[in-house]
């Protein structure tokens, strides 16, 4: 599992012309999924995530999880995460998930944010989506659950 989490001011994802999901401060998480992942590896992401202390204190360090902030996420399901590059110049996307596989897996990670207290809305899995985001720092964080 790979995951791209962008703290944002704001963020919104709109397919058809209509905004399907937003949230306000929080995390915008680009999320990729291989076959070998699993529901025991989604958790743990998803806890990681609830835990990751990039929100600032009073002082101004990085010392809050969006969990102290009361911060929300707008979850995208990203297949492009597992592009090989590695040979010739149009990416192989043979690492990422099967859709039915992956598709399950994702809804899950969106339910373990969920039942950890963080409110989640979330894009249509395989649809063809716009996204628009405010990145506050910028800070960007990838997980791959691979390296964890």
């Amino acid at each position: 599992m790979r995951t791209v989490i962008q703290r944002v001011s704001h963020a919104s994802v709109t397919i058809d012309g209509e905004v399907h999901g937003k949230c306000g401060g929080g995390f915008l998480i680009l999320v990729g999924i291989s076959d070998s992942d699993d529901e025991t590896v989604v958790m743990k992401i998803a806890q990681k995530i609830a835990k990751l202390r990039i929100f600032e204190d009073e002082a101004g360090k990085m010392n809050l999880s969006i969990l102290q902030t009361g911060g929300s996420v707008l979850s995208i399901s990203q297949f492009t995460l597992y592009a090989d590059c590695r040979k010739g110049n149009r990416p192989g996307f043979d690492k990422a998930g099967k859709p039915e596989h992956a598709k399950r897996l994702y809804l899950y990670f969106n339910d373990c944010l969920r039942s950890l207290g963080i409110h989640t809305e979330e894009g249509i899995f395989g649809a063809e989506m716009k996204v628009e985001l405010l990145n506050d720092g910028p800070v960007t964080i990838c997980l791959d659950s691979e390296t964890l």
